[in-house]
């Protein structure tokens, strides 16, 4: 677990301990010494392992600005899901149990996740998104580890929709080489996700100086590579992840490629029937006709 007190939401605890009564004081000190296992708890059990009352929880919670206990549980969950290793995280989701139920219990978490997508989303930030990708006329998807299954997934989608995209995996030092060399005022879409690798953080700043247009697809809004964003777009998730939520990410993917379809209209229809020739005369894809 990365060191609690470089998060916004520790500090701000911290900064108003002194002003408060012991006991939400009390609660205070244990959210911060503890905040991987406060994360989990409920109003209840957090009152019970400080051994002070449900309602100095939620006028605790109250006092650092949150409208409810639900938000300040996800505000944490962002911090605690970059700092958690993978041994930590493996004991989260319990993987050296035994259980019949995880495949049900992975998808119910899965179906929570995309309703709260569903209800929280930024449908105008995904449609800034595709503004972007309609008006540009070279676009960069970037990503690394995880993040790159994402880039690798927006970036081969767009390659049926439009021209010059390109694909970039961050931890390839080419990818400097490319994006120094690319044309000016280039697209750059940076896929980032829990934990940040920290090549994407130094492409980001790089991006940046070479004056391109820098868009942010992550999973959190205290990802580090948003402060050198023109434009980010979060994809939440209710839960902490043993390698990483993608149905969300996969989702919104979806929308935006199918959404710049629909802007492309008869032009569309021209370049992927040229698509399809190519696909036939070199027999790339399997076609049963020819079996």
């Amino acid at each position: 677990m990365k060191d609690p007190s470089n998060n916004p939401i520790i500090n701000d605890i911290s900064s108003k301990l002194e002003d408060l009564s012991p006991k939400a004081q009390a609660l205070g000190n244990f959210i911060m010494q503890h905040p991987s296992e406060a994360v989990f708890m409920t109003t209840k059990e957090l009152a019970e392992a400080c051994g002070i009352s449900e309602a100095t929880v939620v006028r605790f919670v109250s006092t650092l600005g949150y409208k409810g206990y639900s938000d300040f549980q996800q505000a944490l969950k962002e911090f605690v899901n970059t700092g958690l290793s993978l041994p930590e995280r493996a004991a989260i989701k319990g993987i050296k149990e035994s259980g019949v139920d995880r495949l049900h219990r992975g998808i119910l978490e899965e179906i929570n996740n995309l309703k709260h997508l569903y209800e929280t989303i930024d449908v105008e930030v995904m449609n800034q998104f595709v503004d972007h990708l309609d008006q540009s006329h070279t676009a960069y998807v970037v990503g690394s580890r995880l993040s790159y299954t994402f880039a690798y997934y927006l970036g081969w989608s767009l390659t049926k929709i439009r021209k010059g995209v390109h694909i970039l995996k961050g931890s390839d030092s080419t990818s400097m080489d490319m994006l120094t060399n690319a044309p000016d005022e280039s697209l750059v879409i940076m896929s980032a996700c829990t934990r940040y690798p920290n090549e994407l953080i130094k492409l980001s700043k790089m991006v940046r100086r070479q004056g391109h247009t820098l868009l942010a697809l992550t999973d959190s809004p205290i990802c580090p590579v948003i402060p050198f964003a023109h434009l980010s777009l979060v994809i939440p998730s209710l839960s902490i992840p043993f390698i990483g939520n993608v149905s969300g990410m996969l989702a919104a993917i979806q929308y935006m490629v199918q959404e710049l379809g629909s802007r492309r209209g008869e032009a569309l229809s021209g370049y992927q029937k040229t698509l399809e020739q190519v696909y036939l005369e070199n027999d790339i894809l399997f076609n049963i006709d020819h079996q």
